[in-house]
């Protein structure tokens, strides 16, 4: 074989790698963003049972609710390199790519409202009702305007 042939199959191979390596990259870069998802959407859901009287309110499982919320969006904002727009059933909107400031500011301002939220919990059920309403409506603002809606 000559070693033109071998160079060019070996180049061939690179490029299939770094091809995989890339779509694994962009894989694993969803599934921590859904998994993060998973944590927010559970410490939202401890808060609103607490908020409408489900659960009994405790204002540690309130502030840890709340601090897991506002600790995560840093995490949160760094997956989503480009390329991982799309796949594994992603639900994240074209616009956060095209608008990424916007879209990390809003989050910011959602893990602000959260880090509120969890000192309002050391004030009692009023108070956290109050502050958690705040964490909700930054949530959806993000929702509406960053995630594809589900059909």
């Amino acid at each position: 074989m000559s070693r033109s042939k071998i160079l060019t199959g070996l180049s061939l191979l690179a490029g299939v790698a770094v091809i995989a390596s890339g779509a694994a990259i962009a894989q694993d870069a969803i599934a921590k963003r859904k998994e993060l998802m998973k944590t927010v959407g559970g410490a939202t859901k401890t808060g609103s049972q607490m908020v409408k009287g489900e659960i009994p309110f405790d204002a540690a499982k309130a502030k840890a609710s709340m601090d897991a919320i506002a600790s995560g969006w840093g995490d949160f904002a760094k997956q989503f390199p480009k390329g991982t727009e799309t796949g594994s059933e992603t639900t994240a909107a074209p616009k956060i790519w095209e608008t990424f400031q916007d879209f990390d500011t809003q989050g910011k301002k959602m893990a602000g409202d959260a880090a509120k939220a969890s000192v309002a919990a050391d004030q009692g059920l009023e108070p956290f009702k109050a502050a958690f309403g705040e964490v909700t409506k930054s949530c959806k603002s993000c929702h509406d305007d960053y995630r594809v809606k589900k059909k």
